[in-house]
């Protein structure tokens, strides 16, 4: 029976009222109400200007970096590798297959790094010691420990412990070692595993002399690999180079990037608090309706409380930061991670822009996008977790079958990327036709395979997929023709206190009676904000 009411019940519940009207209020409404100026979203758009320049200046910077980085390997390649094609096959640059080939490839690496200085028509130079002296260029080279070998006997007695012997010498003076260390050089190549020759050269980056600015200084780590892992009789070269940069220091930079700092700092407390208020507002409300009704918040009112824009901006602050950090350290000469960075700096800008949806989320015309999202996710998220089932028994099936036939199979994730450009229509007669035929049962496999694969997804998958956000989207639609159903938060707010009233009994009937209610209320797949009716 209806609980007796009170002047001071009545009181409470138009404060508790007011104060819900006014969390749910979108920034002009709030302002409109009571005249105070919505600082969350002025240090919204305020961080959504600073970080999206941020990005393009480091974007910027960074792109100067990676041409210079990737001019000067091709430059080294060429410079260092014998016969080197302009192109890289897979992993390596370079391939040789006799002894003699070998040496000479050896032979030429110190030939043209003891020259440097007469070749390079870049503005590369030795690396140098703090004191000048130049840094030593190093040659090791990898044994098993033990090794003898007879293929025609099917034979081998092979120690597996691997011993490393290396050298190193004056840069200038390298192309002098195959007369001064001849027994280095004589290579047991059935024992012989790797060899590697490491230095360290400086350049100068000038592109940024044009624009009045000083150049930046770079040093480069040097490593040129000959891969004999195999013993395959195909020896591998490849060349690797890690770049530091000593970038000059720019203080107006690390001064923005202080003050975006300062702004993600602000933006990531007022978020903080208004997840605060938000659980103090549920936890009023719902203490006045089991105090008044006897009943517990439905499940969909609680979402309405618990903001995820607020933790996406939380979130996006703390990346924000931490990428500022990272990008202080770097014009600071300490660090060179500028990928770490840049993910960091990347993924808090997609977060800030995705963010600008909630407050567009405000205008009715606006926000089909936000509720269609919210109303299809849960289903369609339990859909790809049934398709992606499939998914990987075609993706590990193709691998282990097709892997040894086909260039797209050879490995799980060019697998599952194939099956992808499938699944959208790319490259299909192309995979088709690659398949080698040299297995008449293989050949057939692949048919049947690759057509059950794009069948099923294509005509049935991709299909149900789409219906789903497309029921979606109609049902949005609809109720925004003809209304949300109500739930009672809205209800209350509207001042519609028509709450059916739970007589104690026990709890188990109480709990069944309020689920019951809560689904009567609220259709499963609708999420609707409170201001969007």
């Amino acid at each position: 029976k209806p609980f007796s009411v009170s002047t001071q019940d009545i009181i409470k519940e138009d404060n508790l009222r007011d104060d819900l009207k006014y969390y749910f209020m979108s920034p002009c409404e709030k302002y409109r109400a009571r005249r105070q100026l919505p600082w969350k979203l002025v240090v919204q758009i305020l961080k959504i200007v600073m970080i999206t320049t941020q990005l393009i200046l480091f974007g910027l910077n960074n792109q100067l970096v990676v041409s210079y980085k990737e001019e000067n390997t091709m430059a080294l390649k060429n410079l260092f590798l014998k016969d080197y094609g302009g192109v890289d096959e897979d992993d390596y640059s370079v391939a040789v297959y006799t002894q003699q080939s070998v040496y000479d490839s050896l032979f030429y690496v110190l030939d043209q790094y003891s020259q440097l200085g007469r070749l390079s028509v870049g503005s590369i130079g030795y690396g140098e010691e703090k004191d000048g002296k130049l840094l030593s260029l190093v040659i090791c080279k990898q044994y098993y420990k033990r090794g003898s070998m007879e293929p025609s006997d099917e034979v081998n007695d092979i120690d597996a412990q691997l011993e490393t012997i290396c050298m190193s010498h004056d840069p200038k003076t390298a192309n002098q070692w195959k007369t001064q260390n001849s027994s280095f050089f004589d290579l047991d190549f059935y024992r012989l595993v790797d060899i590697k020759i490491t230095f360290q050269l400086k350049g100068i980056n000038l592109q940024t002399v044009r624009s009045r600015e000083l150049p930046d200084c770079y040093l480069f780590n040097v490593t040129i690999t000959f891969d004999n892992q195999c013993h395959s009789g195909k020896v591998k070269i490849f060349l690797d180079i890690d770049t530091q940069s000593s970038q000059k220091n720019r203080h107006y930079l690390l001064v923005f990037d202080g003050f975006v700092i300062l702004v993600c700092l602000t933006s990531a407390v007022l978020c903080t608090r208004s997840i605060v208020l938000a659980v103090r507002l549920l936890q009023r409300f719902s203490r006045f309706f089991h105090e008044n009704y006897n009943r517990k918040v439905c499940e969909d009112d609680q979402k309405e409380f618990l903001n995820g824009w607020y933790v996406l901006v939380i979130v996006s602050d703390l990346l924000a930061i931490i990428g500022s950090i990272l990008k202080m350290e770097i014009q600071a000469k300490s660090l060179t991670s500028y990928d770490v960075c840049s993910i960091f700096l990347g993924t808090s800008t997609l977060l800030v822009w995705v963010g600008v949806i909630r407050y567009l989320g405000y205008f009715q015309k606006y926000n089909v996008l936000i509720l269609t999202m919210q109303a299809a996710f849960p289903k369609v998220l339990r859909f790809c977790c049934c398709a992606g089932m499939i998914y990987l028994g075609y993706t590990f099936c193709g691998w282990i079958v097709l892997g040894p036939y086909h260039e797209k199979f050879e490995g799980l994730s060019r697998v599952a990327e194939c099956l992808f450009s499938l699944l959208n229509g790319d490259d299909m007669f192309t995979t088709f036709a690659q398949l080698k035929d040299k297995n008449t049962l293989v050949w057939l496999f692949s048919r049947a395979y690759l057509y059950s694969f794009i069948s099923l997804f294509i005509y049935m998958v991709l299909s149900l997929f789409i219906a789903l956000i497309t029921d979606s989207y109609e049902t949005i639609k609809r109720f925004q023709k003809d209304g949300f159903p109500l739930t009672d938060l809205q209800k209350f707010l509207r001042e519609q206190n028509d709450f059916p009233v739970l007589e104690e009994s026990s709890q188990t009937d109480v709990d069944v009676r309020y689920s019951v209610l809560c689904c009567c209320q609220r259709y499963e797949h609708v999420y609707s904000h409170v201001m969007m009716l």
